[in-house]
């Protein structure tokens, strides 16, 4: 990871709402409720439709979709669409490499 996706990153979880999200995202299954349409074969499993996000939040649908949009482009979270429902998880792969990435340069 280089410095400019580091300040992405740390750029993304400059809002207490964001922050709020990852943390909820790494349990969903004590966070959310169970996910109907996020079949095991889709290969997207732990994630959480926008509704229950928003809904969990308490924010707009309008600003947590911007919240979702942020997160996307830094990397901490990956989005799939599952016919109507579009699904967020953490990126736990980028979340390593940050991990990384503070201990080795911070």
């Amino acid at each position: 990871m280089d410095d400019e996706h580091a300040v992405e990153i740390f750029k993304a979880l400059s809002n207490q709402t964001r922050v709020n999200i990852i943390q909820m995202l790494k349990d969903p299954d004590s966070n959310f409720s169970a996910q109907a349409h996020v079949i095991k074969d889709e290969g997207f499993e732990g994630g959480v439709c926008v509704s229950d996000i928003q809904s969990k939040t308490g924010i707009s649908q309008s600003t947590t979709s911007q919240y979702l949009s942020i997160l996307l482009q830094s990397g901490l979270v990956e989005m799939k669409r599952i016919g109507q429902w579009t699904y967020y998880r953490r990126n736990e792969k980028t979340i390593k490499q940050f991990e990384q990435y503070i201990g080795m340069n911070i």
